[in-house]
């Protein structure tokens, strides 16, 4: 064995934060700590009643058990057309437009292989998530960071991207609205990424699945934009607007051409998803209302924000009040010269664990990251152990 060796790739990650993470709470947990975890952006409320009910209903038909198409069924492409044209006012065409996913983990991926080629240069958001960067080194790319910055409300500072060597880039990531920071997707960002994509013959791809949560306002997707098509793709998903995190549906959306490349990696890589599953995602996006969105992805989160709000508060950390999404993001006090340092403290002295913003990139380490999906019992809990606590 001691001639046996993990490939290179293996040796240029690490296991993901979260999953390493996790595996020390559980322990802590089984030991009796009883911690609260307000890390995880895991929606912890359930799907509409008709999606569970179409699910089982589906799932007591004798014929549903087999191989599904791996471009997904007629029904979700239609209904992810709807919820397109719906939402977003973007008319897509259900049959080369739209691919569903196993959850956009699996987009990053087979977006990748299509398009990047070993040693091909991809561009990052620093801070930005960790998955556009392992996935891009596993797969022998390298990595540009772009920076984004608070004071310029967390979007591209083009007047930099454009002084860059953007030589041997294929790929822009980008994710608006944004993870982890909560900046809110602009119609200008968008409409001077396609422009960028266009002058520089890189591919944009935004990552929009946070566009409903906390968000009042028109809901917006790069598609919207004239000629987005020509050098956009974008992925969005039911794990959080739809509370289905773990159902792992998601779709990509761009043109044709886009299309058919990552259908021809996807097809050598999985084997499409259980028939039961489309269905009653495809139930979801036809039937969960505009009542039904206001209550989930608003009104919940709300309340909620309104407790994590007074959790930064109390460990002293600044915030700007416009966020939207599953998180609350904001800057730890100048006394501590360390997030994690920060963030272990609150772990074993208020027994709450958040998310340190250095996994998320550079510009992310005097950053701390809180989940809303945390029901208000415990976030209250953690509340007051916080308070009770000097940081």
């Amino acid at each position: 064995m001691e001639n046996m060796k993990a490939a290179k790739r293996v040796t240029e990650i690490q296991e993901y934060y979260f999953s390493r993470k996790l595996k020390e709470i559980a322990k802590r947990n089984a030991a009796g700590e009883q911690i609260i975890s307000l890390a995880i952006g895991s929606p912890d409320l359930p799907p509409s009643k008709q999606t569970i009910e179409k699910l089982c209903e589906v799932s007591r038909e004798p014929d549903a058990h087999g191989y599904q198409p791996t471009a997904g069924t007629p029904e979700l492409r239609e209904a992810m057309a709807g919820f397109y044209r719906r939402w977003y006012g973007v008319t897509l065409d259900a049959q080369t437009e739209i691919l569903p996913l196993i959850g956009s983990k699996e987009g990053i991926l087979h977006t990748t292989l299509a398009f990047v080629d070993p040693g091909d240069k991809v561009l990052v958001p620093d801070p930005g998530y960790p998955t556009y960067t392992s996935l891009s080194k596993i797969l022998g790319a390298e990595i540009v960071n772009y920076p984004l910055r608070e004071d310029n409300d967390w979007q591209p500072d083009f007047d930099l991207l454009e002084k860059m060597d953007l030589t041997g880039v294929k790929l822009m990531w980008v994710n608006y609205p944004n993870m982890p920071t909560g900046g809110n997707a602009h119609r200008e960002t968008f409409e001077r990424l396609v422009a960028f994509g266009k002058e520089n013959d890189i591919i944009i791809v935004n990552d929009n699945p946070y566009s409903f949560i906390l968000n009042t306002d028109e809901k917006r997707s790069i598609m919207q934009i004239e000629g987005a098509r020509d050098c956009c793709i974008e992925f969005n998903s039911m794990s959080k607007a739809y509370n289905m995190p773990g159902w792992r549906v998601g779709m990509c959306v761009a043109n044709p051409t886009f299309i058919s490349w990552i259908l021809k990696i996807k097809s050598n890589i999985d084997s499409g998803t259980f028939r039961g599953l489309q269905l009653a995602a495809a139930e979801a996006f036809n039937t969960n209302d505009d009542a039904w969105h206001r209550e989930f992805n608003v009104n919940v989160y709300l309340r909620r924000r309104k407790i994590a709000e007074k959790i930064m508060a109390a460990l002293g950390c600044s915030f700007d009040p416009r966020q939207v999404g599953l998180f609350l993001w904001g800057r730890i006090p100048e006394r501590y010269s360390d997030v994690e340092d920060f963030t272990e403290a609150i772990l074993h002295q208020a027994k709450v664990f958040i998310t340190p913003g250095f996994i998320f990139g550079e510009r992310g380490k005097r950053y701390v990251r809180l989940s809303l999906c945390a029901n208000e019992t415990l976030l209250n809990e953690a509340l007051e152990r916080i308070t009770s606590v000097s940081f």
